[in-house]
C-alpha cells in the first residue's frame, strides 16, 4: 500500500488551506482517513483516552458482521426466482445451478447497493463540504443495510428517494452522525413503507420473476407459486391457523425458517447467517448481548401470551418460536436494535429497551394484520423513548444514592 500512501501524499497539498483544490477538502479527507489512519494527535492538555477502536474500525466491523446476510441473500435472490419460473426443482441442487443463482441475485442487488451509497454519501459529502467538517463514517453501515431490508423488486429510483429523505431529515437535520434521534436505514424503510405501500407488501415484490436488471426473462411460473412471505401468508390467512408455505406451496417448518430459503426482504431471512454476524458483533464488543438476548425475551413471552390468550387469529396462534425466525424479527434484534447512537446507553436501560422492542414487534404483529412485520415500527418507536429509559435509570440510580448517603 506504500504505492497508494504516496499518492495521497502527493495530493494533499492541493487540498489543505491555500491549495487549488482546497474547496473539496472535506472530500480529501474522508477518502484519506477511510485508507489509512490519521497520524494526527490530540493538541488538548488534559486527561486523554487512548484506543485502538473508533467509529472508524466499528463500522467496518459492523459491515463485516453484515456479509454472511448479504451473500446468503443474494443466493436466496436468485434460488427464489429460479424455483419460481421453474428452473430448480425444490430440494434440488446442482453447484451449477447454485452459482447461477447467486450470480443472478448478485447482479439484482448491486444496484441497489451502488444506488444507496451514491445518494446517501452524495449527500454527506455535500453537507461535510458545506459545513466545512470532516466526513464521518456513519453511513457505511447505513448503506450497506438499507439494500438488505427491502424487497428486491423496489424500483431503484424509489430507494434513491427514501435514502435521501432518511439522510437528510433523520440524520443531517439532527447535525450528523452520532447525533440522530432514530435509525437511518429504518427511517428510509418506514417511508418506502408508508409512501408506496404497494411496493412493500403483497405476494409481488419479494420474488423477481424478470431478468437481473428488470427485464422479462419470458419464463412462465410454476403451479401454485407465491410470492408472499410467511409474514404476508399469517396476516392475510383467513382462518385461526395456517400452514405456512414456501415459494411453491411446500411446507415451512422451524428448520426452514431458520435456513431462509423463503421470501423475504434480502438479509432478513437465513437465521444462520444473522447469527454468525451476531457472534462477531459481541466477540469484538461493538454491539450489547443484553440487548439482543432482552429482544428475544421479550418477542418469546408476548407470543407465548399470544398463543394462551384464545385471540382468534392466525397471528396469534402462529407457535412462539416461530415468531423470533420469521420476517426481519432476528435480524432487527441483532443489527438494528443494537445501534449505539439511537438505543439506550444505560446497562439497565438495554435491558428494558430490548425487552420493549420485543413484546411491541409481536404485539404489532397480532393485533395490526395491516403491519405484519411489526419490528420495523416497534424499533423505530422505542429509539424514541430510549432517552427516557436511560434518564429513569440514572434517576433511580441517584435516588437510591441519595438515601444512602442520608442514612449515613
Amino acid at each position: 500500500m506504500k504505492w497508494l500512501y504516496n499518492i495521497v501524499e502527493k495530493l494533499r497539498p492541493s487540498f489543505e488551506e491555500g491549495g487549488k483544490l482546497h474547496a473539496f477538502h472535506s472530500l480529501f479527507d474522508g477518502f484519506d482517513t477511510f485508507l489509512f489512519t490519521p497520524n494526527t494527535t490530540s493538541k488538548r492538555i488534559g486527561a486523554q483516552v487512548h484506543d485502538a477502536t473508533d467509529s472508524k474500525r466499528t463500522m467496518i466491523v459492523v459491515v463485516l458482521a453484515l456479509v454472511p446476510a448479504m451473500l446468503f441473500g443474494m443466493f436466496n435472490v436468485g434460488y427464489q426466482h429460479f424455483l419460481a419460473t421453474g428452473e430448480i426443482v425444490a430440494g434440488g441442487m446442482t453447484w451449477a445451478l447454485f452459482w447461477k443463482a447467486f450470480a443472478f441475485g448478485l447482479l439484482a442487488l448491486l444496484p441497489f447497493i451502488i444506488v444507496s451509497y451514491v445518494v446517501g454519501l452524495g449527500i454527506e459529502f455535500t453537507v461535510a463540504q458545506w459545513k466545512k467538517e470532516e466526513i464521518a463514517e456513519g453511513f457505511l453501515v447505513t448503506g450497506f443495510l438499507i439494500p438488505l431490508i427491502v424487497p428486491i423488486d423496489t424500483p431503484l429510483w424509489m430507494v434513491a428517494i427514501a435514502t435521501a429523505f432518511a439522510v437528510i431529515f433523520a440524520k443531517e437535520i439532527f447535525g450528523g452522525t452520532g447525533y440522530n434521534i432514530f435509525n437511518v436505514a429504518l427511517i428510509t424503510r418506514a417511508f418506502l413503507f408508508f409512501a408506496y405501500p404497494t411496493k412493500m407488501s403483497g405476494d409481488k415484490v419479494f420474488v423477481r420473476i424478470g431478468g437481473t436488471w428488470g427485464w422479462d426473462n419470458g419464463q412462465a411460473l410454476v403451479d401454485g407459486f407465491s410470492g408472499a412471505t410467511p409474514l404476508g401468508q399469517i396476516a392475510t390467512a383467513q382462518e385461526p391457523t395456517i400452514a405456512l408455505t414456501n415459494t411453491v406451496g411446500s411446507p415451512l417448518s422451524f428448520i426452514d425458517a431458520m435456513n431462509g430459503l423463503y421470501p423475504g426482504s434480502v438479509g432478513e431471512t437465513c437465521v444462520w447467517a444473522i447469527l454468525l454476524g451476531a457472534c462477531l458483533l459481541l466477540i469484538t464488543g461493538v454491539a450489547s448481548w443484553k440487548t439482543m438476548l432482552s429482544i428475544f425475551v421479550g418477542g418469546g413471552l408476548m407470543a407465548w401470551i399470544f398463543n394462551i390468550s384464545g385471540i382468534d387469529n392466525a397471528a396469534a396462534n402462529t407457535p412462539w418460536y416461530m415468531h423470533l425466525v420469521l420476517g426481519g424479527f432476528a435480524f432487527g434484534a441483532v443489527f438494528m436494535a443494537t445501534d449505539p447512537v439511537t438505543s439506550a446507553r444505560t446497562e439497565c436501560g438495554k435491558w428494558i429497551y430490548g425487552f420493549l422492542i420485543g413484546v411491541m414487534a409481536i404485539t404489532i404483529r397480532v393485533l395490526n394484520p395491516g403491519y405484519p412485520e411489526g419490528m420495523m415500527l416497534a424499533i423505530l418507536l422505542m429509539n424514541a423513548f430510549a432517552p427516557l429509559i436511560d434518564w429513569c435509570v440514572v434517576k433511580v440510580n441517584i435516588n437510591k444514592r441519595m438515601k444512602r448517603a442520608t442514612i449515613k
